[in-house]
């Protein structure tokens, strides 16, 4: 078909996420405006915010938004967009969609509507392979029904793959291993091919059970000229899913890598291959043979290792080409050469601990090293809201090093001191598949990470407990002035006792638990302490004291139930704290201002929190004498003034709160703690300028423990109220008696002692 298509200066990004992200920083260094497409629930994604124009696609699934072709077509009317970069995914290799474009005049930036229809279904795509001179693993063409199944297995020797024709990303796909194995799930693998890809063709391949995932990248100008831009390995899948990838392959002669690049770019000159594209092979490193695959006809996630290594723009090439504008394909070519080593990470919003499964939710940090030699593909930013609806890749993370081994090292490096926090991702496994001796000697097999012993160091929430937040000591200081309380430990005695005990920083982060406890589970052995308030606490099912250290294997259960008398407030400390990201220069919660601590919140059920590494202590317990005396009845230190008589109340009046015993109100909160009493005489009618009520003044500077007289009711402020207010306010707690407000109870009694500055 003809190559050249119309100049065009406005391309639509038919696409989500990293690779939307990616095209539109190429189309912006080229000076052709972009135009995005957005799903609601990817409002706020960096892709919608990076680009020229961004418009709306509606709610719903990937059917009703990015493959809705109908909306995409009417976007490009409305936009004025003449062309279509497809990226990878959705609609990169659907033929019926580029082919609408092309009658529509549009320029798809991908290969041909034929080219994706021949390689698109794997047994046609086989058909290709073996007229090039692709070495084939034995194999079959559509199966009619499993007796033919079974008698073609019978020829070509188990093990074998059942593979569905138009599969793709590791579904419809069974290895077998008996003939029982195959009679199973025959008619499985035709429902799933059925379900999912509108066909069910099925066909068997040979099955190499020690096998390397190897693949070439290849670009073609439609005419018949085709470049071999090496290799990558992608033998690091989990699943048929790929987690690293890196460009060269390890482990290759000279001669087999050769073999390799011709072979791929016979193939593409066989049919004059347009655009980008991919072949990918099995590779035997018993026998050093290689054997056809697949093609992908599109741009691959794993593209960028090839572009660090040969310091190419791909994305670039293929807007150029479509363009009309691609220098000569041979010439480039010819100036084609490796240099150095590229790893890349693809981090996953999945929980490793929970079999991998999907996680959505809030992200409420997201920070990478800066480095010069690290590449980030992402979408995703501190705030962004990851969906359930669609493909759960958060990031890229590629290194471009000198030789294998640096980069390895220092993209370990780089996911070590990452921060992605709010949701569970597979950032830790990865670091942990990377130092595994298998990867760092390249005997890394495709199927090698189904068996891969992931070590997690973190803890599953299992109950989140009547309301148990992360805090840390003094908490979050210095924005007071602006309205931003402290929070921390309401308590902060009886938590500063726990972590002293762990000998931990002053700043180990820990929770705080407000008369029901959490159900926590370890997946990684620890220390803890259990502070504050008693409360029925059981780790596996057998009672555990406070004050005291308890060794916590990997695996066991914390109970923790409710308050057993006096006290509201207890704390779960542990060995080198949390690890949870400083917010404002601390991790405690505000719940109030949704930051801090974890997501902003209390824990609920399906969080995960993490421990940071940190070594073992001896086993201690703390003195009587040192542990804080809880009861009903409190007696609090307070300083006089500024708001006492005779100019706001009486005399008689503060003879009476100090002499009163004062009931804790059932409404009390880490915001401020209700008191039922006397009402208080005024010494004056009404705030005059202020407002109505004697309470009322012009706004006052407010402190932690200050007695606030929110009309006729006292309020202790708490760790989590307002810095400043327009109520007066007779007293305040002393610092030395702060912790106690953390453990007043609704039903308990208090009683003011008045002290001077001096004592």
């Amino acid at each position: 078909m003809e190559l050249t298509q119309p100049c065009f200066n406005k391309v639509l990004v038919a696409n989500r996420g990293a690779i939307a992200c990616r095209i539109i920083r190429t189309l912006r260094a080229m000076g052709i405006t972009s135009v995005a497409v957005y799903a609601e629930a990817d409002a706020d994604s960096l892709h919608v915010r990076q680009a020229d124009e961004a418009w709306p696609l509606g709610e719903g699934s990937a059917a009703d938004t990015y493959l809705s072709q109908d909306k995409l077509f009417h976007i490009l009317a409305g936009s004025g967009a003449r062309a279509v970069h497809p990226g990878y995914g959705f609609l990169s290799e659907n033929a019926g969609f580029a082919r609408r474009c092309e009658a529509q005049g549009i320029a798809f930036l991908g290969p041909t509507p034929e080219q994706m229809e021949q390689f698109g279904l794997k047994h046609t795509a086989r058909a290709l392979a073996e007229d090039a001179g692709v070495p084939l693993l034995p194999g079959t063409g559509l199966l009619s029904d499993l007796d033919e199944a079974l008698s073609e297995a019978s020829r070509i020797g188990y093990p074998v793959m059942l593979k569905s024709t138009a599969g793709g990303g590791g579904i419809g796909m069974s290895r077998c291993y008996s003939d029982e194995d195959l009679a199973k799930t025959f008619e499985s693998v035709q429902r799933l091919s059925q379900n999912n890809f509108s066909n069910g063709g099925v066909f068997l391949e040979k099955f190499v059970q020690h096998a390397r995932h190897i693949e070439v990248q290849l670009f073609g100008d439609g005419q018949g000229t085709v470049v071999a831009l090496g290799e990558r390995d992608c033998s690091a899948q989990r699943r048929n899913q790929k987690v690293i990838e890196e460009a060269p392959a390890p482990g290759l002669s000279d001669d087999v890598r050769q073999r390799l690049h011709a072979t791929a770019r016979a193939l593409g000159e066989q049919i004059a291959y347009r655009s980008a594209g991919t072949v990918e092979f099995i590779y035997d490193p018993a026998t050093t043979e290689f054997y056809f695959l697949e093609v992908n006809t599109r741009l691959q996630v794993e593209h960028g290792v090839t572009e660090q290594v040969y310091g190419v723009d791909l994305v670039r090439w293929m807007v150029e080409l479509g363009a009309g504008t691609l220098p000569e394909l041979s010439e480039l070519g010819n100036n084609l050469a490796p240099a150095g080593h590229a790893i890349q990470a693809r981090i996953y919003a999945e929980d490793p601990n929970k079999d991998f499964q999907p996680s959505a939710g809030l992200l409420t940090n997201v920070s990478w090293p800066d480095d010069p030699a690290l590449r980030i593909d992402t979408w995703i930013q501190p705030g962004t809201e990851v969906s359930p609806l669609y493909d759960p890749m958060l990031a890229k993370v590629i290194i471009h090093e000198t030789d294998r081994e640096s980069a390895r090292n220092r993209l370990i490096s780089a996911l070590d001191n990452s921060q992605l926090y709010g949701i569970e991702t597979n950032r830790t496994y990865v670091s942990q598949v990377l130092a595994d001796d298998r990867f760092r000697e390249g005997r890394l097999f495709t199927r090698t990470l189904n068996e891969f012993n992931y070590q997690p160091s973190t803890v599953d929430v299992i109950s989140g407990g009547t309301m148990t937040t992360i805090q840390d000591h003094p908490g979050r200081i210095g924005y007071w002035e602006i309205g931003v309380p402290p929070s921390g430990p309401f308590d902060s005695y009886s938590f500063r006792l726990g972590n002293r005990l762990l000998g931990n920083e002053k700043s180990a982060a820990g929770l705080e638990i407000t008369l029901r406890g959490p159900t926590l589970v370890f997946n990684r052995a620890t220390q803890i302490v259990l502070a504050g308030a008693p409360l029925d606490a059981s780790l596996d099912d057998r009672a555990v004291p406070f004050w005291e250290i308890l060794d916590v294997a990997a695996g066991a259960t914390l109970k923790l139930g409710a308050t057993t008398g006096e006290g509201a407030r207890a704390y779960v400390l542990f060995r080198g704290g949390l690890d949870c990201p400083d917010y404002l220069g601390s991790r405690s919660t505000f719940t109030l201002g949704q930051f801090g601590g974890h997501g902003g919140r209390a824990l609920r059920a399906g969080d995960v929190l993490h421990l940071p590494d940190s070594d073992p202590v001896d086993k201690a317990r703390l003195g009587q004498g040192l542990r804080p005396v809880l009861g009903k009845t409190w007696k609090l230190h307070v300083t006089y003034g500024p708001h006492g008589a005779p100019d706001y109340f009486t005399r008689a009046d503060i003879d009476t709160f100090f002499n009163s015993e004062w009931e804790i109100h059932y409404n009390s909160s880490r915001t401020g703690v209700r008191l039922i009493g006397p009402k208080p005489e005024w010494a004056r009618s009404d705030g005059g300028e202020a407002g109505m009520h004697p309470s009322n003044i012009h706004d006052n500077a407010y402190a932690v423990g200050t007695v606030d007289f929110t009309g006729d009711m006292p309020v202790i402020l708490g760790p989590d109220g307002p810095s400043l207010g327009g109520f007066v306010c007779p007293v305040t707690v002393i610092s030395a008696d702060l912790w106690k407000l953390g453990q007043l109870k609704a039903g308990d009694k208090v009683q003011f002692v008045p002290v001077s500055q001096d004592q």
